[in-house]
């Protein structure tokens, strides 16, 4: 079982190195936006995702650890989340997270609630 919410699982088919900003991202549920920023920093890989109109242009952060697989040819990335649980996640404020490391933790706390 996969258990590092900051590691992108071996199942997802991830190729280190794959650059996915601009990727869609797709909930179980349907479509949630695109990737704006993507980080594959060891022990902190992540994507933070334009949800567009949806609702309303939020950016969340999703830790690598829900992608369940990455599409290179599509450039598609699936996440274990539904769109709910998106649009409910802490709204993304690139001042305090990119500079704030304890910021993530807000991340990991809402995710880790649903972790399976």
């Amino acid at each position: 079982m996969h258990t590092d919410i900051w590691a992108c699982p071996e199942a997802a088919n991830y190729v280190p190195g794959t650059d996915l900003t601009g990727y869609k991202v797709e909930a179980t549920d349907g479509t949630v936006g695109k990737v704006d920023k993507h980080s594959a920093e060891v022990g902190a890989c992540y994507l933070v995702v334009d949800t567009g109109p949806w609702i309303f242009g939020k950016q969340v952060l999703l830790p690598a650890g829900i992608i369940t697989s990455v599409d290179s040819e599509q450039r598609l990335v699936h996440v274990s989340r539904a769109k709910e649980e998106i649009k409910n996640a802490p709204e993304y404020v690139p001042d305090k997270h990119d500079h704030d490391g304890g910021h993530r933790m807000e991340f990991a706390d809402y995710y880790l609630a649903f972790f399976r």
